[in-house]
């Protein structure tokens, strides 16, 4: 993997641990960062493999996008499709009045989080743990 994919990596790696930790908060969890940070994680992960492939992609939060860009070279990525779409609705509204996320939300979110990573990790070259 080469430099610029290892630290799209460090950055997945950073909100994996932030979205964890806010969904296990004894006291004022933030389930709103609980599922933004979730999101945030499956994009950084999906922005590491496009730069591990050299496949270009601009700056952007959409999920779906990026899918679209990473299924013509590996097709297999159709199976995380409808965790990508769940976890597409954090990345920006979330943040904002107006929009709240629930614990069962937040639950969801990581669960979908861990099973996105869980299937890219293995295809950078990194252990699923």
């Amino acid at each position: 993997m080469n430099g610029l994919a290892h630290e799209w990596v460090e950055k997945a790696e950073g909100d994996f641990q932030s979205a964890q930790r806010e969904l296990r908060a004894r006291q004022a969890p933030n389930y709103d960062a609980a599922c933004f940070h979730s999101q945030q994680c499956a994009e950084k992960y999906l922005k590491a493999f496009l730069v591990h492939h050299n496949l270009p992609f601009r700056p952007i939060h959409d999920l779906e996008v990026l899918l679209g860009l990473i299924v013509p070279v590996s097709s297999e990525f159709e199976l995380v499709r409808d965790l990508l779409l769940l976890l597409n609705d954090y990345a920006v509204d979330i943040r904002y009045p107006g929009e709240s996320a629930t614990k069962d939300e937040a639950r969801a979110a990581v669960k979908a989080m861990r099973t996105v990573r869980a299937f890219v990790r293995p295809k950078l070259g990194l252990g699923s743990e």
